[in-house]
């Protein structure tokens, strides 16, 4: 297990991020970007929304990618990608302009540990931009009983595991009392992936959970239950809340 970081981390970030773009994950990061600056983004996964902020920041910038995994970086590539803990990131004090993070806080066991290692290799007057999760406002229709059964199952597997699927909720208060001012959220929905695609994504995993798991066996059954008749029930609508925030050290 990845110290400070929920375990099967690594694994939802291959499954989740490998699409995932600058362009449609990182827009209100790119805005912020200027040729020159040296850019951070932490919990990189494979890159793919990194390599779309070296364009903005040009030759004279630089953009380094930051995760526990290296197995994922890409063997060529005009990021420069460095395996490390968000917790001790390899890098000096006060190294960057701007350091971004996307679906990297609903997984951290310490995030306020975290964001204060944020702020350490931040330059004074440089900006954080976090997109975190939040999913007690995810919209999803139908909203049955047996979609709510089994997110529960699938907050309680978040949670157990040191994690916390309701982040994006608390974020700001987080980023507040690491030292970070000017602090500005804005919600954006979009669609993460097809309803019933999150359905076997969550049967899937308490599934996996009942083969080992000792605790909530009672709980963990009925919301993989209730998560396959969601997922044969039909077509319907998922749009994730992403908690977009800026701060300034």
């Amino acid at each position: 297990m990845l110290e400070g970081y929920a375990p099967g981390y690594a694994e939802d970030v291959l499954s989740m991020m490998s699409a995932r773009t600058a362009s449609d994950r990182a827009g209100f990061v790119v805005r912020l970007l200027r040729p020159g600056m040296l850019v951070a983004d932490v919990g990189c996964g494979p890159g793919t929304i990194t390599r779309g902020l070296v364009p903005v920041v040009g030759e004279a910038g630089r953009v380094v990618g930051i995760d526990p995994e290296p197995g994922q970086f890409p063997r060529e590539s005009t990021v420069d990608f460095v395996a490390g803990s968000v917790y001790a990131l390899p890098v000096p004090d006060e190294t960057f302009d701007v350091v971004f993070a996307h679906g990297l806080f609903e997984h951290l066991i310490r995030p306020r540990d975290a964001l204060a290692e944020l702020r350490r290799v931040l330059r004074p007057g440089g900006t954080l931009a976090l997109s975190t999760s939040d999913w007690s406002r995810a919209r999803l229709r139908p909203r049955t009983a047996n979609v709510d059964a089994a997110l529960r199952g699938h907050y309680l597997l978040r949670r157990r595991a040191g994690g916390d699927p309701f982040a994006g909720k608390r974020i700001a208060d987080d980023v507040t009392s690491v030292g970070f001012g000017n602090v500005q959220v804005h919600s954006r929905f979009r669609p993460d992936m097809t309803y019933r695609s999150l359905a076997k994504y969550i049967e899937s995993r308490l599934d996996e959970a009942l083969k080992t798991s000792t605790t909530d066996r009672d709980q963990l059954a009925s919301a993989a239950r209730s998560a396959w008749s969601w997922s044969n029930a039909g077509d319907g609508e998922f749009t994730q809340c992403w908690v977009e925030l800026r701060a300034t050290r």
